[in-house]
């Protein structure tokens, strides 16, 4: 594996997680949009990148994030370069208009996404194989939706849909790192900007389908992801409360089931989860999951020192030898 080296500038968690984030452009592919219809009648907005058929790659963003997210465009621009195919899934809610991409397409369901939904990721990636049984498919996810993709291969033993796969940023244990943003300086200061555009997207939900029965002023006066997960997420998407969503969800417990060739990057300053979750998510992972742990690089970060972005060019060169 190659060293991460973050530039001497550079080497702050806080500075590498939001670096990226306010440098980098948005929209640095092509890509030909396709909606399709969902099982429960709702819709997902797939971004596809043109390229060899042989071989594509599925991309699952962030928190909050979307295809237009620069570590997906970043994803994406390392993709095109090797001359390969890929699709990125906006989660439901996330879709950003393409001709204002601060505008997020809404969906038609009383419902979103979530650190554990793996339905829809199940339903894109039957989809896509049956539409092009000759490819290989790879999948790469990011933060939330590494953990999704860890927990549908653990869901899934044995799968020969997905024939390898990267994550980058994993919250492994999402009520450790749900505390871990609590106590540290800096957390609230990322919840603070998640809750308001999460809080936004619950309020259209309950307005458009009042039979949701959502508590919203409980919902709006959350301040941490615990009790926003209390009040919105746990009720929305058939979770008791908090506890049993992150204990439903958290992508640590599934790792010991997973069976394809898995390749795992953290970054041990991570401010979004504590070092011990993620040594203990290495220690629960089996031989076929393979973590590389830089002691920097933030929160899906990992800029280098030639200002290139070392986690996604290792998770394409990776997955491509695979």
């Amino acid at each position: 594996m190659p060293e991460f080296t973050p530039p001497w500038w550079l080497r702050n968690a806080h500075a590498q997680t939001v670096f990226g984030r306010i440098v980098r452009p948005r929209r640095l592919v092509e890509l030909e949009r396709e909606t399709i219809g969902t099982p429960d009648g709702d819709e997902l907005v797939l971004d596809h990148l043109a390229g060899d058929p042989k071989t594509r790659f599925i991309l699952m963003h962030g928190l909050e994030g979307s295809s237009n997210s620069v570590y997906m465009q970043g994803l994406l621009s390392a993709i095109a370069r090797r001359g390969t195919s890929a699709t990125a899934i906006n989660f439901r809610s996330c879709a950003r208009d393409p001709k204002n991409l601060s505008r997020m397409l809404p969906n038609r369901r009383p419902r979103f996404y979530h650190s554990g939904e793996t339905g829809d990721f199940d339903f894109v990636a039957n989809a896509l194989a049956k539409r092009w049984p000759s490819t290989t498919f790879l999948a790469i996810g990011a933060s939330l939706g590494g953990n999704a993709l860890l927990k549908w291969l653990g869901e899934h033993p044995g799968q020969t849909t997905i024939a390898a796969a990267v994550t980058i940023s994993v919250p492994y244990d999402l009520g450790a790192g749900a505390i871990h943003l609590e106590e540290s300086w800096g957390g609230r200061l990322y919840v603070n900007r998640f809750l308001n555009t999460l809080k936004k997207k619950v309020k259209a939900v309950a307005n458009t389908f009042p039979e949701t029965t959502l508590d919203i002023d409980r919902v709006m006066r959350s301040r941490t992801f615990r009790e926003f997960d209390d009040a919105a997420t746990a009720p929305l998407h058939g979770f008791r409360d908090a506890d049993d969503y992150y204990a439903r969800s958290s992508s640590i417990h599934f790792l010991p089931k997973i069976t394809t060739p898995v390749l795992c990057i953290s970054a041990e300053d991570d401010p979004f989860l504590p070092k011990e979750a993620l040594e203990r998510a290495r220690a629960a992972a089996p031989p076929n999951v393979q973590f590389v742990t830089t002691p920097h690089g933030g929160h899906v970060g990992f800029v280098g020192e030639s200002m290139t972005y070392w986690a996604e060019e290792l998770a394409v060169e990776w997955l491509l030898a695979q």
